[in-house]
């Protein structure tokens, strides 16, 4: 499918709607003000290998791209904005997957969301995606919006399935302001969000893009991350002093928990793959 490019016109087109109550929403199936997304955890075991086979500490070398390993996060990162300014805008298009129970726990969940900042010194993290749960053989789907260090709110007006394409984009007016849109393209209905920083401290400073699956944190612990086969981002892009990036360049972020390593990520031009590994 062909990315429809972020164009400013198509981002004042959308239409701020009055936010919705969290207090209805069940713990498990929607996020509440317990569900939060996080910034990038760095693996506590960092693979230790390169692309020829020495020691090469948290960072290595794949294909060229510098690689780096998470505890709670998998994709692509640009990490360094460019002379002309900071990162303002960004966007990708992706299918819901269909995730799979793997450790026979009541309810296994991943997120596919892409962002500003939240990685290298930044305390916020402006981002928006969507949820994919398996409870008990049945799939949920919560479509998001998040001002890091707020919880995530649901988009309670847009309906998202497995398999449903999305178009998910964030743009920030300024350090303290932006906003958080999500199309379905499978069934036209789209949501906006304009948003404000939580609080003084929380302020963008746009040093990242961000394209991302998360295993994220509900209540006081991370939620168990379910297979997710595959999660493609395409039409991958940043935007940055009036310039547009993709993917080359950025950071791969494998996720790595204790010894195991459970994705295989590749970022190159206007595609991130993640791909769950399956043991």
């Amino acid at each position: 499918m062909k990315f429809l490019p972020l164009t400013a016109a198509y981002l004042l087109s959308s239409t701020a709607l009055a936010a919705p109550g969290s207090g209805l929403a069940e713990r498990i199936h929607r996020r509440t003000l317990a569900r939060q997304t996080h910034p990038l955890d760095p693996s506590q075991n960092a693979t230790q290998d390169d692309d020829s086979g020495g020691g090469g500490g948290q960072f290595r070398k794949v294909g060229g791209a510098n690689v780096a390993y998470s505890n709670n996060w998998a994709g692509a990162v640009r990490e360094r904005p460019p002379p002309e300014g900071p990162y303002t805008a960004v966007t990708a298009t992706f299918a819901i997957p269909e995730p799979t129970a793997v450790s026979g726990q009541e309810s296994e969940a991943g997120s596919a969301w892409v962002g500003i900042d939240g990685d290298t010194h930044s305390a916020a993290i402006l981002q928006t995606g969507v949820d994919f749960y398996d409870e008990g053989g049945q799939t949920r789907n919560n479509p998001w919006f998040e001002w890091y260090p707020n919880s995530a709110v649901d988009f309670e007006e847009l309906t998202v399935n497995t398999g449903d394409v999305v178009v998910a984009i964030v743009e920030s007016f300024s350090p303290s302001r932006g906003r958080a849109i999500i199309e379905n393209r499978s069934t036209g209905q789209r949501a906006s969000r304009v948003v404000s920083a939580p609080n003084a401290q929380a302020t963008l400073k746009g040093e990242n893009a961000d394209w991302v699956v998360e295993d994220f944190t509900a209540g006081d612990s991370m939620v168990a991350l379910a297979d997710f086969s595959e999660v493609v981002f395409w039409g991958v892009e940043a935007r940055a002093g009036g310039r547009r990036f993709n993917a080359d360049g950025a950071t791969v972020i494998e996720l790595q928990q204790g010894d195991k390593i459970l994705t295989e990520v590749t970022a190159q031009g206007e595609v991130v793959s993640v791909k769950y590994k399956s043991f």
